[in-house]
């Protein structure tokens, strides 16, 4: 029991080091070759942070353990939302000028509808993957061509500032993009070995590992970024964060698990997990597209999505062992 723990505490304190290396050296030298900041931000910041859930989720489904690739996927969501959305408004109410991420939201909301409906049938299969890297594309080339053709935005402003800010010379930037990337492999190595031992010695699914232990550690890379950026006054950044690994989450993270082998998906996962992860996006979609107050998270709603964490996560650690 203690090899594994340690495998999955020194594996994601890893995963979370290498998953930060690997978005900075692939941002610099994004910057290096041209590409424009706004872009930056969307792509390589946005998705760039689900490297974690990708890694991790990949290789568990390479191994035979559907239960820990999407309970890292759906667990990592209702993570960034419930929990890093939270803690993050409550140190600084999110007040989010970006229209880009305006548009976001409700896409996220119908992302998050399409994870529910392919579920209903019990299974993930290639055909949904297929819909799912489709879908992918479109919003990939979607967003590519509107931060093209939009002159400002206030998260390309903020990227444009970080980058000028921390200056890194082309040379540095690959070599920890490389080292980034195969440290990422190592460590969700570790972490998925050490989480599957954990499951058989407790007894419980590796779906419940998933949601839990694996989801809160591939999210800290959200957590930590968010919180910083918040603590700027850089609220589109805190925001973009979530919202373009959440889309990567239910999209890509999914859709490359299912890739390389098929899922056959527990009832619970729809009823109860898939459930709280909609409706903290409805939750999401009322508070940051602010009905009341245009744009603004603020300590009251934070506090509110905190609580539904706890909850969530009680009722499974309950369910689970009592």
């Amino acid at each position: 029991m203690t090899l594994p723990m340690i495998a999955i505490i020194f594996g994601l304190m890893l995963l979370v080091w290498s998953a930060d290396r690997f978005v900075e050296g692939a941002a610099f030298t994004a910057r290096h070759f041209g590409m424009p900041s706004l872009l930056i931000g969307m792509v390589i910041v946005g998705f760039g942070t689900s490297a974690p859930e990708m890694a991790v989720s990949a290789l568990a489904a390479m191994q035979g353990n559907p239960g820990i690739a999407l309970g890292n996927a759906y667990g990592s969501n209702i993570t960034n939302i419930a929990l890093i959305i939270g803690l993050t408004a409550l140190i600084s109410p999110i007040v989010v000028h970006s229209q880009v991420l305006h548009r976001e939201l409700p896409i996220l909301l119908a992302v998050t509808a399409l994870a529910a409906w392919q579920l209903w049938d019990g299974a993930i299969s290639r055909m949904d993957v297929v819909v799912l890297f489709i879908v992918f594309a479109g919003l990939m080339t979607w967003s590519i061509y509107e931060g093209l053709r939009k002159k400002t935005d206030a998260l390309g402003d903020e990227i444009e500032q970080e980058l000028v800010t921390h200056a890194m010379t082309l040379r540095w930037a690959v070599i920890w993009l490389v080292v980034g990337l195969l440290l990422l492999v190592v460590s969700s190595r570790m972490l998925v070995w050490g989480a599957v031992e954990i499951a058989q010695a407790f007894g419980v699914s590796d779906l419940i590992i998933g949601l839990t232990i694996v989801a809160v550690g591939t999210s800290l890379p959200e957590l930590a970024s968010s919180i910083i950026a918040a603590r700027k006054g850089e609220h589109d950044i805190a925001l973009g964060n979530i919202l373009g690994s959440n889309l990567f989450n239910t999209l890509a993270v999914v859709g490359i698990a299912g890739m390389i082998h098929p899922m056959a998906v527990a009832p619970e996962v729809l009823s109860r997990d898939v459930l709280v992860m909609a409706v903290l996006t409805v939750l999401l979609f009322i508070f940051g597209y602010g009905f009341r107050s245009m744009g603004r998270i603020n300590r009251l709603e934070a506090l509110f999505l905190l609580m539904a964490y706890i909850g969530y996560t009680g009722y499974l650690i309950t369910t689970t062992f009592l």
